[in-house]
């Protein structure tokens, strides 16, 4: 058996299906882990929703932005986009399937026997591992919940932006909410920002990324993530999984197999040719 890791899909489904014969990944043997944004922005994200729900217990996805985005537009909260190209999801005959079953999805994987761990966009500055597990399972059973609604209508907002474990109620969820799933720049301080959208070496030199705190996690556990997809061909420390890269913008879509440490790349079908 080995164990795959793949970077955001974003509706990319047939540069995944590639990538997964280009590496002969096994379904009745292997395991995926999906760092998030199974939808948004490609042609597909019906049929990558429905392929990561058939692995089963085979398959392993953490929540992304653009998925709670998803589970937010399905409520009427917020209006669909067009560019998301998401009609699909909402025409299919397992939508309500669908939908329930991302919603029961995690915010946090840690993988102690393989000595990995896996989110969306990164873990805050001020944590440690077992207060990440915490704060990951605290936004786990609200949405699991029947009152996911409320929190889904609140949590489009950038504050709070620093932590602080007296946090309570929507301020502490959206914190962990903006953490786990939005999350690129901080400040020295630990403080959040949102605004910067700029490559990370064109940065304001007083921001930095995230895993680049003073944080000791950030020097000890291996973390894979998605949703940065500027920093592709960036380089990051050994230990700093950066698995974005950018497919459904035309770049590339990357898969990691963690035991040999070989990456799998598929260029994007949609790419443009200079």
């Amino acid at each position: 058996m080995s164990t795959y890791i793949v970077g955001d899909l974003h509706g990319c489904y047939d540069e995944l299906q590639l990538l997964l014969q280009q590496a002969q990944f096994d379904a009745t043997q292997d395991e995926l882990y999906f760092t998030g944004d199974l939808v948004a922005r490609g042609d597909k994200s019906l049929e990558c929703l429905r392929f990561a729900k058939s692995l089963g217990q085979r398959g392993h996805t953490v929540l992304g932005n653009h998925d709670l985005h998803l589970l937010s537009t399905a409520l009427g909260i917020k209006k669909v986009k067009a560019r998301d190209k998401v009609d699909a999801i909402f025409a299919a005959p397992d939508f309500a399937e669908l939908m329930d079953w991302l919603r029961h999805q995690p915010l946090f994987i840690h993988h102690e026997k393989l000595n990995f761990t896996l989110v969306h966009a990164g873990i805050s500055p001020d944590w440690d591992l077992s207060t990440a597990q915490q704060c990951a399972k605290e936004v786990e059973a609200v949405l699991q919940s029947d009152h996911y609604a409320d929190l889904l209508k609140q949590m489009y907002d950038s504050h709070p932006n620093r932590w602080s474990s007296e946090l309570t109620g929507i301020d502490r969820l959206r914190y962990i909410i903006n953490v786990f799933t939005r999350m690129r720049f901080c400040y020295a301080d630990h403080r959040l920002d949102f605004d910067c959208k700029v490559p990370l070496d064109q940065a304001p030199t007083e921001l930095m990324a995230w895993y680049q705190c003073d944080n000791p996690l950030f020097q000890t556990e291996n973390i894979i993530f998605g949703h940065w997809a500027s920093l592709v061909d960036t380089p990051t420390p050994s230990n700093i999984y950066a698995l974005d890269t950018g497919c459904a913008w035309g770049n590339r879509m990357t898969l990691l197999r963690w035991e040999d440490q070989r990456y799998f790349v598929q260029t994007s079908l949609n790419a443009t040719i200079d």
